[in-house]
């Protein structure tokens, strides 16, 4: 049998251990070859150059 916590954890301390798990905005940069906005480390959707 698993133990058993004594008492109630409360609803902040719920609030604490969830915070980090919220979703974050990915990151762009300017493509240097066009200018376009792109997600780091990927192809450039409008010229397709990597960099």
């Amino acid at each position: 049998m698993p133990p058993v916590p004594k008492r109630r954890h409360s609803a902040e301390r719920k609030g604490k251990r969830r915070k980090s798990l919220k979703l974050k905005l990915p990151t762009s940069k300017r493509c240097p070859n066009c200018q376009s906005l792109k997600q780091t480390h990927q192809i450039c959707p409008t010229c397709g150059q990597y960099s």
